[in-house]
């Protein structure tokens, strides 16, 4: 089992662009299509929507994967 975590940017980050980035896929449409073959986990549910948007606390796990998102950093007032 790996663990890994992701630092948000914004609010959120769309599923498919997270497993991209995270080198969980090599591309965009190769991710859209492990969300959409219902191995993506998502809290532990498992989630089909491509463009799911994941916020910070959020666990997603694929196969032996475990991502943990973290809050944006506060932006100065």
């Amino acid at each position: 089992m790996t663990n890994q975590q992701f630092q948000l940017r914004d609010e959120f980050i769309e599923l498919h662009r997270l497993l991209k980035l995270q080198g969980i896929s090599a591309s965009g449409g190769e991710a859209k299509q492990l969300v959409a073959s219902g191995v993506v986990q998502v809290d532990g549910v498992v989630e089909l929507r491509k463009a799911c948007k994941v916020r910070a606390g959020q666990r997603i796990q694929t196969g032996e994967v475990t991502i943990e998102l973290l809050a944006a950093p506060a932006k100065p007032a």
